[in-house]
């Protein structure tokens, strides 16, 4: 087996609108080895994973994978099946998963499967195939390429042969570092089901709740409404106990020490028993109680030392350890904390019983299970030894042997939940704490003798206030009903009703996306909304770039939507992204497809047209249940995108009245959305939107400048893909009107598509018309102007992975709109030779009789387009389609005619390097 390549899809994609892990995979000579001929392969896997058992597979029911095992199946299948259950085996949600044969590559599969956390998921698949590979016969055995899917030169179970264990203990061990911990997660999941998008933020536990504007942040339990105040004076204890005192609310006497000396004298005077603990701690580290002689304070200074500079020595409480949880005001939850023990036997030693309360299967490292295991630690040690015991010391039958003096789960306490039994007098102390410090989300840690009847009977009170308290206890109590405390925070967060989302509109196709984005941001800036936007030239908020980038994939698009200030996103679209790792949003509200032409061809597996609308078509297939999806009705390939599409499917077509498609007809008629060109007198016809049975007069199409008095046929098709985007999204007719009628094709509006410039005394149109069917749209616009013009010169050139014939068809159709024709390299040749792409350009033009004395082969952009415009004369057009758009429409703005003399030697120089590739092709 080989491994060709990996890729980790973040949002839908072309397999699934689930986020996914695919592995490309070549079988090689194990294509003729489906599992059923291998022997004991079966048997030995099931042994391994018996969990495959419950994989239903295609069957649907518990059985049905063993089912394929035994009827045969390939290996990249298994692979699959076996990446979802070792990620089952850490307890995450990866329940989905497929393999596809790779069309033209027998023996290629790509193998898919779920993951939850992507470092998680990429070793699983790794391991998977290793797991695989050590039950084939050893002639059979060996995987090519699996640091291609994870890679870790320290992790001995990915260098030495298979091991199980060991293997899961690596799994284990990257989930356990990336993986969100149970509070965070119990937030993240409550979000989800409330269907708020959820976005990370780090590697650790920062997370975004929504987008835009009414985005939110947590960490664990702190969350964008938690003051930094409070949190301070949370962490000073201190300040927490005058707070509270100073509210009436009953905390123990203290004092803050800075020496043992002290800690002993402050024990004298508050009187023993007394607390030692740090002033700024948490999680119980560093905390003594029950101290009663000055040795016992001596120590537990020591101890407390360890985790701060100042410790403080308080009075204290007698009775059972109560964490009270308080979110936005109101107690949610209380759990009473026990401290790690074991139960003697009268035959096992303590060490030996804390093995067997460590086979507890809720019991685990650190936060990562229910319950944390019990480490005989130096704490737990000295903990033993004040009771006169060591761990080989043998408990009598029934003895409860306590090993810590504090009720931590992070130390293996254990918990009850108790929300149901605690005093409303109680419930008021714990509430009014909250407030006294100033915290949204509040760990009250509460000690009395019962929850369930007052303090002011029975003695006891406040010990703590915490920031960020921890979930797990009340989330997967030890004992007792499991509450939802997640729930109250992101209500908290997300009142019912409210919104958590911003809009987002996305627009995809081949040609046309650039400019509709910008029509659609220019009309709901007109609408007054903050506007993210993202396009080939780079993210913008509103008129202003943030960054100059080819933003037009996924990543552009997260950028948007954390963004604070942004009420809406419009986002382009393009193949490269969805192919490479899926959409950067698990839905959209609008989607758009400008349409689908012959263009990326032959790259990462999409070959045709078809294969193409396939890969666009994944936007529509993103529009949400009460969304719209608009597609172009002129276009066959995007037209039968509607089988696939989200929402409500809306259309936009330049073929109104009798040249009106009869599916289009009926669609209006039946009540269907659309936005049509009807005829009209003005040149350009009218732009009308068709909903629910009414049509709505929007404008004529020569009143958008961009169309330049409706002679640009295709920026009038952009007009109407961005009118039905606006209108989708509730935007008034008027207000689409009037920001359409000042949207122009000035460089500030739109660079690098449709700008014009009359400075020189000949017109400079400067489109990024970069394959046949935008130089195409483009030609219609320059066949229109040319009896205003003496002579067209063209700078034309194709991106480098283009096929041949693209290059080729690419120069043969600038015969049809320009006199002078300069066939330019583009920057990135993509591995070709430098003048490879000029001389196929060049082909194509022959081919079809364009004469050889007008046409120019230059390599570099800024040379190609100096000699354009020093060819030009008054009268002429000279059309530019750059690659480096903003460098060109300086290098226009500049433009200074040099003398004939040079002029002539400069052409000789640029033509001449295209010559040695010439010859040697």
């Amino acid at each position: 087996m080989r491994v060709i390549e990996k890729g980790v899809y973040r949002g839908p994609h072309l397999y699934s609108l689930t986020p996914m892990i695919r592995i490309k995979l070549d079988l090689g000579s194990l294509e003729e080895w489906p599992s059923d001929r291998l022997p004991h392969f079966t048997e030995r896997l099931l042994a391994l994973l018996p969990g495959l058992h419950q994989h239903g597979c295609c069957f649907h029911e518990p059985g049905g994978f063993v089912r394929r095992l035994e009827e045969g199946t390939w290996l990249g299948h298994v692979a699959e099946h076996v990446a979802i259950e070792l990620q089952s085996l850490m307890g995450l949600r990866a329940t989905r998963g497929k393999t596809r044969s790779v069309r033209g590559e027998p023996g290629v599969y790509n193998v898919m499967y779920v993951y939850e956390e992507e470092e998680t998921g990429l070793l699983a698949g790794r391991l998977a195939l290793q797991l695989v590979d050590s039950l084939l016969p050893a002639e059979m055995q060996g995987v090519q390429g699996l640091d291609r899917i994870y890679k870790d030169e320290e992790e001995p179970a990915l260098q030495a042969a298979f091991d199980l264990q060991a293997a899961l203990a690596a799994l284990k061990y990257v989930h356990r570092r990336k993986a969100l911990g149970p509070t965070t997660l119990s937030l993240v999941q409550e979000a989800e089901r409330r269907g708020i998008p959820v976005m990370r933020l780090d590697d650790q536990s920062l997370v975004q709740l929504g987008t835009g504007r009414y985005q939110k942040r947590i960490r664990a339990s702190i969350t964008s409404f938690t003051s930094s105040i409070a949190t301070d004076a949370a962490g000073d204890k201190d300040l927490t106990k005058a707070l509270l005192a100073d509210s009436g609310l009953p905390v123990p006497k203290g004092e803050v020490v800075r020496s043992a000396e002290e800690a002993v004298h402050a024990a004298e005077w508050i009187g023993y028993p007394v607390v030692v603990k740090p002033l700024d701690g948490n999680h119980g580290r560093g905390v003594s109680i029950d101290l009663s002689t000055p040795e016992e304070v001596t120590q537990a200074f020591a101890e407390a030392a360890r985790h701060s500079r100042r410790m403080i020595v308080e009075s204290c409480f007698k009775g059972r350890d109560y964490r009270i949880l308080v979110v936005n005001g109101e107690v949610v939850a209380v759990a009473e904390r026990v401290p790690a023990h074991v139960v003697g036997d009268g035959r096992h030693s303590i060490a030996a019983l804390v093995e067997e309360v460590n086979r507890d299967p809720r019991r685990g490292e650190g936060h990562e299970n229910a319950m944390t295991r019990i480490t005989l630690n130096d704490h737990v040690l000295a903990f033993l030894a004040k009771a006169g015991l060591t761990p080989e010391s043998i408990p009598e039958a029934g003895q409860v042997v306590c090993l810590c003096d504090t009720a931590n789960l992070s130390t293996g306490g254990t918990a009850l939940d108790r929300t149901d039994d605690i005093h409303p007098d109680n419930v008021l102390i714990a509430r009014r704490a909250a407030q006294a410090v100033g915290l949204d989300v509040a760990g009250i840690d509460f000690i009395a003798p019962d929850i369930a009847r007052s303090v002011h009977e029975t003695g006891g009170g406040i010990i703590e206030v915490n920031a960020a308290p921890g979930f797990r206890m009340h989330l997967q109590p030890s004992e007792g009903r499991p509450r939802n405390v997640a729930r109250p925070v992101i209500d908290m967060l997300f009142p019912r009703g409210t919104p958590t989302r911003i809009p987002i509109l996305a627009v995809t196709g081949t040609n046309g996306k650039s400019t509709t984005c910008r029509m659609v941001g220019h009309i709901l800036r007109a609408h007054g909304l903050n506007v993210g936007l993202t396009s080939t030239t780079g993210i913008y908020v509103n008129n202003d770039r943030v960054m100059e980038t080819d933003a037009s994939g996924p990543w552009s698009a997260r950028v948007v939507l954390r963004d604070p200030t942004v009420d809406v996103a419009v986002l382009e679209t393009a193949r490269g992204g969805i192919l490479r790792e899926g959409l950067g949003f698990s839905e959209c509200d609008v989607g758009l497809v400008t349409n689908i032409q012959s263009d990326h061809l032959g790259l990462k597996g999409v070959d045709t047209a078809e294969d193409l609308a396939w890969v666009k078509s994944v936007v529509v297939e993103a529009v949400r249940r009460n969304g719209t999806s608009i597609l172009n009705a002129d276009d066959p390939l995007t037209v039968g995108m509607s089988r696939r599409a989200g929402g409500r499917i809306g259309y936009f077509s330049l073929r109104g009245g009798a040249d009106m498609p009869d599916f289009l007809r009926e669609h209006i008629e039946d009540g269907g959305f659309a936005v049509v060109r009807e005829p009209g007198r003005s040149l350009g016809g009218e732009i009308v939107i068709h909903d629910d049975g009414d049509s709505i007069h929007v404008m004529r199409a020569a009143e958008i400048p961009a169309t330049l008095d409706g002679l640009a046929e295709f920026n009038v098709q952009n007009a109407m893909g961005a009118v039905a985007m606006a209108y989708a999204q509730g935007v008034p007719v008027n207000v689409i009107r009037m920001a359409l009628s000042t949207y122009t094709s000035s460089f500030a509006h739109s660079p690098g598509r449709l700008n014009v410039f009359d400075g020189h005394g000949f017109r400079v149109i400067l489109d990024y018309a970069h394959n046949p069917a935008g130089l195409q749209a483009l030609g219609d616009l320059i066949l229109k102007l040319r009896p205003h013009h003496q002579r067209v010169i063209g700078m034309i050139n194709i991106p480098g992975d283009r096929r041949d014939d693209d290059m080729r068809v690419m120069g043969a159709l600038a015969t049809r709109y320009f006199d002078e024709i300069i066939f330019r390299e583009d920057p990135a040749r993509r591995g070709r030779q430098p003048g490879e792409i000029v001389t196929l350009l060049a082909e194509g033009a022959l081919a079809v009789g364009f004469p050889e004395e007008r046409i120019k082969r230059i390599l570099e952009e800024d040379e190609a387009a100096d000699l354009c415009l020093r060819m030009a004369q008054p009268g002429d057009l000279v059309v530019l389609t750059p690659t480096d758009v903003e460098a060109m429409w300086q290098q226009v703005l500049n433009f200074q005619p040099q003398p004939a003399t040079r002029f002539d030697v400069e052409i000789e120089r640029m033509v001449d390097q295209v010559e040695p590739w010439r010859k040697s092709a």
